[in-house]
Order: structure tokens, then C-alpha cells, then sequence
């Protein structure tokens, strides 16, 4: 059971990182949304819209944690650490 709850607090985290990426991109972008990661990742600032994106897991985290879900709380954070393994990663290759 707990498994299951961390398991939907990771899912909630990344489609989190998803949707904020894309809010991001259609809010500031003139680009479409393909046409912005392509030149976000021609450009060398792919990491820093995953950054952006993982904004909106503080709201998932602090929402669960304020509706006394522990688990899925620590899924998000999960999550969260796994987008800054994928921006370290973008920052050295």
C-alpha cells in the first residue's frame, strides 16, 4: 500500500514538471511548444525550463502534506529529485 501511494506521489510530480513546463512555454514563449524545446535545447536551456517546470511540484508537495499524505508527499519529492538529476545531467552534456 504505501508503495502504491509513493509510486502516485512520483506520477503526480512528474506530470507536475510536465504540465508547468508547458504552462511555461505557452505563457512566455512566441514559439509553439516544439518549436520552444527544440531552441530551448539548441540554446543549452533545457535544464533551466525543467527547473521552471518543477515549480508546481512545491504546490503537490505542500498539498499533500497538508492533506496528511505523507507518502505521496515523499513521491513528489521523489520526483523532484529525479528532474534535478535530469538538469545535472543537461548541465554537463
Amino acid at each position: 500500500m504505501i508503495k502504491k501511494e509513493i509510486a502516485t506521489g512520483i506520477a503526480v510530480g512528474l506530470i507536475a514538471n510536465a504540465i508547468g513546463i508547458i504552462l511555461y512555454l505557452l505563457l512566455f514563449s512566441e514559439l509553439g511548444v516544439e518549436e520552444s524545446l527544440k531552441a530551448a535545447r539548441q540554446q543549452g536551456h533545457l535544464g533551466s525550463l525543467v527547473a521552471l517546470g518543477a515549480l508546481l511540484n512545491m504546490a503537490a508537495f505542500f498539498g499533500f502534506l497538508k492533506l496528511k499524505r505523507d507518502h505521496r508527499a515523499k513521491g513528489v519529492l521523489i520526483a523532484t529529485l529525479f528532474s534535478a538529476f535530469i538538469i545535472l545531467l543537461l548541465k554537463i552534456f
